[in-house]
C-alpha cells in the first residue's frame, strides 16, 4: 500500500477519489434526489442512474487494485485522470451550455479537476 512519501504522493488522489466516488454511486443508483436536484421518472432514468453506478463502483475497484497492486497502478492512474477530467470539463461544457448548477456539483466539478489535474502531474513526474 504506502510505504513512503512517494507512494503518498503518487496514490493519494486514488484514496480521495474512492473515499468520493463510492458514497457518491450508491447516491446516484439508489437516492440521487438525496443531495442532488434529480427527480427520477421512469425506470429507463433509474437503469441509467444504477449503469452509472456500476462504471462509478467499477473504476473504483479498479484504483483499489493501484494502490495495492503495483502492477495495475499505471493504469490506476490513467483511468484515474481520463475520469475526473472527463467528468470536470463535462460539467464546465454544461455550465456555458446549461447554466450554473448546485453548489454540490459546483464544488464537484474544481474537485474532479484537481484529482484529474493532480494524476497528470503524478504520471509525468514518477517516470
Amino acid at each position: 500500500m504506502i510505504k513512503t512519501k512517494r507512494d503518498f504522493i503518487n496514490k493519494i488522489h486514488l484514496i480521495i477519489s474512492i473515499l468520493i466516488v463510492v458514497p457518491v454511486a450508491f447516491i446516484y443508483g439508489f437516492n440521487p434526489d438525496y443531495q442532488f436536484n434529480i427527480h427520477l421518472n421512469t425506470v429507463d432514468e433509474h437503469n441509467f442512474f444504477k449503469a452509472i453506478m456500476g462504471l462509478y463502483i467499477g473504476f473504483s475497484a479498479l484504483w483499489i487494485l493501484g494502490i495495492f497492486k503495483a502492477n495495475y497502478l499505471k493504469i490506476a492512474l490513467i483511468t484515474n485522470l481520463i475520469f475526473m477530467l472527463g467528468l470536470g470539463f463535462g460539467r464546465l461544457l454544461s455550465f456555458g451550455i446549461d447554466g450554473t448548477p448546485t453548489f454540490g456539483y459546483i464544488f464537484g466539478t474544481f474537485a474532479e479537476l484537481f484529482l484529474g489535474f493532480y494524476g497528470l502531474w503524478v504520471l509525468k513526474t514518477s517516470n
